[in-house]
């Protein structure tokens, strides 16, 4: 069960966000997409989720072409992620948005909620329990009662987490988690990261923090303006010149590194 990305090209008006990328996501491993600001790393994770159909290629998920279908239907299909700039419900509750991330995997009917029959309320028991169980695992359920938006902010982004693992994916899109964290926080991320991953949980990452990358993934495919210029573990991309030309200029491709 993977994710595939072939000849993926996007275009917006005249500009080239992306140009024929072929990316392979396996099962159960940590896949890391890095580069330069404006590379078009956020743009691949639109493409997969959804909020963009690609120009030209396709995308495909466990026997699924994703081209054009609506976000709630590939969420469905088992595909969760978080955003660069948290999007938690902030007036409500850490536990009731978790709640809110199981919605897509409830069998309650309008008529059954308009009525509060039997099955929708032992349905809302489940739910709850799971809700709290998943605050629990990622160790935030002291704050299940809690606004979210009176979290500290590295508890918000591990909300947002708990919330995309509320829809039960099996892969996870996490967009820059690292960002605004402090040292600690980011090493706590990193961990919990890699207990997802043991548990078999296929995690895709996009991430500015050079430690976090090299530290956690299993492989990294690195953009530049668009295209794909180097795959593969992350001692071969530290030293990959294409990369360290791409993040620090051509004048440190002969003595650089990317740390």
């Amino acid at each position: 069960m993977s994710l595939r990305l072939e000849k993926v090209s996007m275009q917006f008006g005249g500009l080239v966000a992306l140009r024929d990328l072929d990316l392979e996501i396996p099962e159960g491993v940590i896949i890391s997409l890095i580069g330069p600001n404006g590379a078009g790393k956020t743009t691949v994770f639109n493409l997969i989720t959804g909020v963009y159909r690609p120009t030209e290629g396709t995308i495909h998920y466990n026997g699924h072409r994703l081209n054009g279908l609506p976000p709630h239907k590939i969420i469905a299909l088992g595909i969760a992620r978080t955003f660069q700039n948290i999007r938690l419900f902030k007036n409500m509750t850490a536990l009731e948005n978790v709640q809110v991330g199981m919605h897509c995997r409830t069998q309650s009917g309008a008529i059954r909620a308009l009525f509060k029959t039997r099955f929708e309320r032992a349905e809302e028991q489940r739910i709850r329990k799971r809700a709290q169980e998943i605050l629990q695992e990622l160790g935030i359920d002291r704050y299940q009662d809690e606004y979210a938006g009176n979290l500290p902010y590295g508890e918000q982004r591990r909300l947002e987490i708990a919330r995309a693992l509320a829809t039960d994916p099996k892969i996870l899109l996490l967009d820059e988690p690292a960002a605004g964290m402090n040292p600690k926080e980011t090493e706590d991320l990193m961990q919990l990261i890699l207990s997802l991953r043991n548990k078999g949980l296929t995690i895709f990452l996009v991430e500015h923090d050079m430690k976090v990358v090299m530290g956690i993934s299993d492989r990294i495919a690195v953009l530049d303006h668009g295209q794909k210029i180097a795959e593969g573990p992350p001692r071969a991309i530290q030293q990959d010149e294409r990369v360290i030309e791409a993040y620090l200029g051509r004048r440190h491709t002969t003595t650089g590194s990317i740390s």
